[in-house]
């Protein structure tokens, strides 16, 4: 985890560090529908390797934003879920989905009158 002397001076770029590759949205994307096991999370995020899922959770768990529970029992069920502070996350998730939608709309619309 970055320490506060560390983080950006910008805000902007301080999210971006914490939720700017490639598979992170898509991670906070299922989490926010609740606590997600391992395979449903790689079911979920079409593409992603299960090391890279293994990575990225590890590094969102380093930076507060996922809680990992462990349940001992047999077999071992391992849960991720979002903290309070990943929770802060959803409307940023939520803007992102909906600018996609419309993006989609305008691509289509534009592509059509072609």
């Amino acid at each position: 985890m970055l320490k506060k002397d560390e983080l950006p001076n910008c805000p902007v770029a301080t999210t971006v560090g914490l939720i700017g590759n490639k598979w992170k949205p898509l991670i906070l994307r299922d989490l926010l529908k609740g606590p997600q096991r391992f395979k449903y999370l790689q079911f979920g995020i079409d593409g992603i390797s299960s090391k890279v899922l293994t990575e990225n959770l590890r590094q969102m768990e380093e930076d507060g934003l996922v809680k990992r529970e462990v349940f001992v029992e047999t077999p071992l069920r391992v849960e991720y879920s979002l903290t309070d502070i990943g929770e802060k996350m959803r409307p940023i998730i939520e803007t992102l989905a909906e600018f996609g939608s419309e993006y989609k709309k305008y691509k289509l619309q534009n592509n059509s009158s072609n």
